[in-house]
């Protein structure tokens, strides 16, 4: 079990890039490295959940952990739950286990849902709208919500540009479209007690994810996939004031290493009595750990 106490930091968004280790390329690889170099991330080859788990150890930082199944809309095979979920629970003392289901998979994925909630831990799901090509408020994932909500979990969503299939050819054919957080708006209305988080600084639609999420009282905003020295004015301060007590520390792990991310945090004009909610008691509260 996660140490509360004693871990300083409570990281919203890491990927499980790679839980079997290396794997029959697909196309992904590619992808993979493009990613990488966008990023600037300092590895070779992306990390297993286990050697995740040990850097987050070391580090003395948890994480929510958590795949990502587009197959339908890029063809990139995705990676079984159920491993990561297991690997998680082999590490239940720095890792939190997330699922991601496609939902083109209609009742398919309703029902795994289901069982990876009862049966494996599963704490929450992440959409990614342009890498899954659909919109969040399509009537098409209302039933994975509805299984979301009924079982007390959380839905996490990339919102904004992304760095997936940047500079590729078409973007890898993905479109940005689909990941305007205001489509969440619907969501938060139709599911008022299912908790959302709209990941990363949302550029460009940011004032559009702080409106969300100040209005909305089930809609949260991580911090993931940006160095903290790039925040647009306005974030910041939302952070330090209506917003203080739903913003979360999010690195977007493999690209970016916590240790990069908290010290480029430190720089920034965060109060002081508001950064150790943002950096763990809020996740503490919204993952019931608190």
């Amino acid at each position: 079990m996660i140490d509360l106490e004693n871990i300083r930091a409570i990281d919203i968004h890491t990927h499980a890039e790679e839980p079997c280790g290396n794997h029959a390329d697909d196309g992904y690889d590619e992808l993979q490295s493009t990613m990488a170099k966008y990023f600037r991330a300092p590895w070779q080859h992306p990390p297993t959940v286990p050697e995740t788990a040990a850097h987050y150890r070391a580090q003395n930082i948890a994480a929510v952990i958590f795949p990502v199944d587009a197959e339908r809309e890029t063809g990139y095979r995705r990676y079984a739950n159920e491993e990561v979920a297991a690997l998680a629970a082999e590490n239940a003392d720095v890792l939190i286990p997330f699922a991601s289901i496609d939902p083109h998979k209609g009742r398919t994925g309703v029902r795994e849902a289901r069982r990876l909630m009862r049966d494996f831990g599963i704490r929450g799901f992440k959409f990614h709208p342009t890498m899954q090509g659909f919109f969040p408020n399509d009537r098409l994932a209302y039933g994975l919500y509805e299984a979301i909500a009924e079982e007390g979990a959380i839905a996490l969503f990339h919102t904004g540009q992304t760095g997936v299939g940047s500079g590729m050819r078409a973007g890898n054919y993905m479109r940005l479209k689909y990941s305007n957080p205001m489509h969440l708006d619907d969501v938060a209305v139709d599911f008022p007690d299912m908790r959302i988080i709209l990941a990363h600084p949302s550029f460009p639609w940011q004032e559009e994810a702080l409106a969300v999420a100040q209005h909305k009282p089930n809609v949260y905003i991580d911090l993931s996939g940006w160095s903290p020295k790039y925040f647009p004015d306005i974030l910041v301060r939302y952070c330090n004031s209506i917003l203080r007590r739903k913003v979360l520390f999010g690195s977007d792990w493999p690209m970016i290493t916590p240790e990069r991310w908290l010290s480029d945090f430190e720089g920034i004009a965060i109060r002081d009595e508001v950064r150790p909610d943002i950096l763990k008691g809020n996740a503490a509260r919204l993952l019931g750990l608190a």
